[in-house]
């Protein structure tokens, strides 16, 4: 009977779940292992060790969070106002790419080389947002609306105020719309 072998991806998801659940230290081989219902003599037949698959799982968010999120804006089409719209709707859809997202920022407080990531895919979002938003506004005025709309998506998080009669989710909406006015 073959060895059926826990494919790589699995094990970076599954880092995935764990970074975001706890932050860098929940991502341990035997957890991971057992979460994966293997033993962690699989773990090694894909990785050297845990920082190869620690920089496996940087990929795997940078892909996920930055490119693919691109990607399936720019195949959408439309201009930059409906490209905006989509992004927003994307970045306020679901919490699994945010909560992985900000275990890497914390992570990065601590770990120069992951700030160095976390910068560099800040750097993409921001380049991207300013790209939609200069299809309708000036340079200088596109650089404070990139810089405000990704602000309210990772500040929104921190923050504990409510908003009287209204919803976060209202607010943040009528921020946006705001933004691509």
């Amino acid at each position: 009977m073959p060895t059926v072998r826990t494919p790589r991806e699995r094990w970076v998801e599954e880092g995935l779940l764990a970074l975001a659940a706890g932050g860098p230290d929940a991502v341990r081989v035997e957890p991971l292992a057992r979460s994966l219902g293997v033993t962690k003599g699989g773990f090694y037949w894909h990785f050297d060790d845990r920082r190869a698959l620690m920089e496996e799982i940087l990929d795997a968010w940078e892909r996920t969070a930055v490119d693919v999120v691109i990607e399936q804006i720019d195949s959408a089409g439309g201009d930059g106002r409906a490209k905006l719209r989509q992004l927003f709707e994307i970045a306020t859809a679901g919490r699994e790419v945010l909560d992985v997202d900000l275990a890497v920022r914390d992570w990065a407080r601590r770990d120069k080389r992951v700030a160095r990531r976390l910068r560099r895919a800040d750097d993409r979002r921001i380049e991207y947002m300013r790209v939609l938003f200069r299809e309708f506004c000036p340079d200088e005025e596109a650089e404070v609306r990139a810089f405000l709309a990704f602000s309210l998506w990772i500040g929104n998080h921190f923050i504990a105020a409510g908003h009287g009669e209204r919803s976060r989710a209202d607010v943040l909406a009528a921020s946006l719309a705001h933004l691509q006015a």
